[in-house]
This record gives structure tokens, sequence and C-alpha cells, in this order.
């Protein structure tokens, strides 16, 4: 996750916002508004809960600036609380499918890393561009929910393996296997399909979004 406001900054701004200065809350959240929206997008997948999501989330996190401790990143914290206000509304709307954890995540031996990174920008044709995106956004919908949250927090959000440990409240190697199944299951869906268009010119995640 892209960070404009630097620790120090944070802290100073998260200080002032305790000693009575509320104005401060929206510098503070300011650089986070579209990474916290596309985290509930990608689980609701609708843009209007998406949208009350994301409210709720800074909602609470002001109601529970006391209680941040500064051990960990402020945007952890937050995608933490978005996390929480997404699955709230998930089951709550009997939507939430629960699925099936019956292998054990730190088991890693059949586990073969995807190389969706390395994998390279398509034509710059514009029309050509859309396509792709609209393939690459289905595929990303369509991963099972435990799957797409780690994925889009590391490979779009560009958050560290030990942020999300911490955001999701997993071990490490749980968010790895995870992380690996996600691309796995992305490079079966995508690559009969994307084969023909890469050149090469890498390009990031992120700017798909």
């Amino acid at each position: 996750m892209t960070e404009v406001v630097t620790v120090r900054d944070e802290s100073a701004m998260i200080a002032a916002i305790l000693a009575g200065d509320k104005r401060q809350f929206h510098d503070l959240i300011r650089p986070f508004e579209r990474s916290v929206y596309l985290m509930a997008f990608s689980l609701l997948r609708n843009e209007a809960e998406a949208e009350e999501v994301a409210q709720e989330a800074f909602l609470r996190a002001f109601r529970s600036l006391a209680s941040f401790r500064a051990q960990s990143k402020f945007s952890t914290w937050l995608i933490s609380i978005t996390l929480n206000e997404a699955r709230t509304r998930l089951r709550r709307s009997q939507r939430f499918k629960v699925e099936s954890l019956d292998a054990p995540e730190d088991d890693q031996r059949h586990i073969t890393p995807a190389l969706l990174r390395d994998w390279r920008e398509v034509p710059s044709e514009a029309v050509e561009r859309s396509e792709v995106r609209a393939i690459l956004r289905q595929a990303i919908e369509e991963l099972p929910t435990i799957y797409r949250e780690v994925f889009m927090l590391r490979d779009v959000e560009e958050m560290s393996v030990n942020e999300i440990a911490e955001a999701m409240n997993l071990g490490v190697s749980a968010v790895k296997v995870r992380l690996h199944r996600a691309r796995l299951m992305l490079q079966k869906r995508l690559a009969p399909e994307l084969k023909s268009r890469v050149t090469p010119e890498k390009r990031r995640w992120r700017s798909w979004f």
C-alpha cells in the first residue's frame, strides 16, 4: 500500500486528533481511501456496498483511534478494520461462503510458486487492454474469498507478507500458502487467454485497478 504520510507525520496527526483537532483525520486517511475501497469491493463485489463499508471502516477507525498502537502501521490497522467490516456485511447478507480449509495451510509440499508478478504488459491498443483488464478483474473476483483477500493485499496493494499476516491475524506461512494458491488459480484461469498477448514491457498489478 503506497503511503504518502510518513510514520512520523502519522504519529503527530494522531496525537493532534486525539487532542481534539478532528479536522486532521481526513488528512490522515486520504492516502488510503482508494486502497480501503478496493479492499472492500474485492470482497463485496458491489460498488455501493463497498462505499458504505469504506465509510464504516473510516468511522470505526476514528472512534477507535485511541486504541491504535504505533507498533504497526496505521495503514495495516485500517485494512484490518476494513476486512472485518466487509466480512460482517457478507455474513449479514448471507452471501458469505466459507471455503474449505481441510488442507493444512502450513503444508507447502505441493505448492509451486506462480509467476504472475512476472507477467508482462499487453499490447498498448486501448480496446485490447480494456478487454484484458476485464478478463483479469473477472478472474480475481472468481477467486475464493480467503485467496482473493491475500492476493489483493499483496499483488495489488503491495503490502508485505508480514503486514498482511498482521492485518488478517494469520501466520506468515498461511499468508504465503494462500498467496501461492491464489496465483496458481489465476495462472490456470488466465494463461490460455493471455498467452498470445504478452510483450516485453512489465507492468504492476496495481495499474489495472
